[in-house]
């Protein structure tokens, strides 16, 4: 999956959701992390981050994101 196609999903989130879609992304990591499917905790905790930045105005849910 792309950066780009996350920043999506988690726009859309946060609009639907708000704060809420962060606070649900924690406890769907946690809940992964206990049974030890990592790979998919790991997706969750970038989305998380892409959530929390979007919901903090940190990140422009519009704007084309960039990694190096």
């Amino acid at each position: 999956m792309r950066v780009d196609e996350l920043r999506h999903i988690a726009a859309g989130l946060v609009f639907e959701h708000g704060d809420e879609a962060g606070n649900y992304a924690r406890r769907v990591i946690a809940d992964y992390e206990s049974r030890g499917v990592h790979d998919r905790a790991q997706f969750w905790q970038l989305l998380c981050v892409l959530l929390d930045d979007i919901a903090a105005n940190r990140l422009d849910p519009e704007a084309t994101i960039t990694i190096h």
